[in-house]
């Protein structure tokens, strides 16, 4: 990503430290957070200061490779399994992270420097699985095409590229005429946050809508594509994603328009047979009745937005049933979104791991 002529990971290792980009700073001012240990990644993954399927993949990974560093002599697996243990329980629906601390704890046996290069590893992996998806998802894309997008998947959201926005920044290179509607995705607002910063950044045109605006723009047929990212993918296509993503699916499937999920296989459980075993995170209701912005100084205020007094219901993701679901874009194309297919997918990556060994 490319941001005042800089290039930019959205999330990286610099000798024991972890650096990136703060999401929470975000669109207001653009700042570097360091990570001096894993247990402060721990923290920045958990209150969302780097937050996307790709990116809390990367940074968990990156908090095990700290956690080897730091780790001492006497009871180092204790040290071990509890780090482990505390940096799964960042952000429990997401599969990255389960995905991306299991390879970092085994590559860790040998020695920290070798979960350090696995975690260095997994973030690569993660930039060129996501510039595939762009490639692949780009042939859905027609000129004039007017795209809605949920919640933020673009390169905040992973090391670089995204998943749901690969497509349409490829799209965009390519001299495609293209709209975005960028649904603002309450309550943490990472549509009218994030994804606006990063369409602005590229230079594509997009609008923000109110998250119950899309019924109507979907009834006035100015919609013609739904691409959204994907937290989890059960091994039957079912997938979690922020919360909303559900709504937009059944609006969808309603209105005729095609409805895409965007994700690397690496978001693939295959030991998840449905979505209704997929754990929903629960945030803070805090999120809800409050919100963050600057006043006209340009300094950060919170505001209650909510009568005093009440309470709030705040799930952070929602499963979307593999029926509405098109297709689901992956770095090795496109697929159908049931068991077979998946299935497939899944045992061909194995066949050819298992030869490269």
């Amino acid at each position: 990503m490319l941001i005042e002529d800089r290039s930019y990971q959205t999330v990286w290792m610099e000798g024991s430290s972890v650096k990136m980009i703060d999401q929470n700073a975000l669109p207001f001012n653009f700042q570097i957070h360091e990570c001096l240990t894993y247990w402060d990644t721990c923290m920045a993954i958990t209150d969302m200061t780097v937050r996307g399927a790709g990116a809390i993949g990367a940074a968990a990974a990156f908090a095990m490779a700290q956690a080897f560093l730091e780790a001492p002599e006497k009871d180092k697996e204790v040290f071990l399994q509890e780090a482990r243990g505390e940096i799964e329980g960042t952000r429990p629906t997401a599969r990255n992270l389960f995905y991306a601390v299991e390879r970092v704890f085994d590559a860790g046996q040998l020695s920290a420097e070798n979960a350090k290069t696995e975690a260095q590893r997994i973030a690569l992996q993660d930039t060129e699985d996501t510039r595939a998806i762009g490639r692949h998802g780009n042939k859905l894309i027609k000129n004039n095409a007017h795209i809605l997008t949920h919640c933020n998947a673009g390169w905040l959201a992973f090391v670089d590229f995204g998943t749901a926005l690969s497509p349409v920044y490829t799209a965009n290179k390519e001299g495609k005429d293209i709209f975005v509607y960028v649904d603002e995705t309450r309550p943490r607002g990472q549509g009218a946050r994030l994804t606006a910063w990063e369409l602005m950044q590229e230079g594509v045109p997009f609008t923000i809508i109110p998250d119950n605006a899309a019924a109507h723009l979907m009834q006035q047929g100015k919609i013609d594509l739904v691409i959204v990212g994907a937290d989890r993918i059960a091994r039957n296509g079912d997938t979690a994603n922020k919360i909303g993503t559900l709504g937009r699916a059944i609006l969808a499937n309603t209105f005729g328009v095609p409805f895409y999920v965007a994700a690397p296989t690496s978001t693939i459980d295959g030991d998840c047979k449905s979505g209704r075993d997929i754990i929903i995170e629960e945030r803070s209701q805090d999120e809800v009745l409050y919100q963050d912005g600057i006043d006209a100084n340009g300094n950060k205020v919170k505001v209650m937005i909510a009568a005093p007094g009440s309470t709030a219901y705040n799930p952070a993701f929602d499963v979307t049933p593999a029926k509405y679901i098109t297709g689901i874009i992956t770095e090795h194309g496109i697929i159908k979104a049931h068991y077979q297919s998946i299935s497939s997918l899944l045992k061909t990556i194995e066949d050819e791991r298992t030869k490269s060994l």
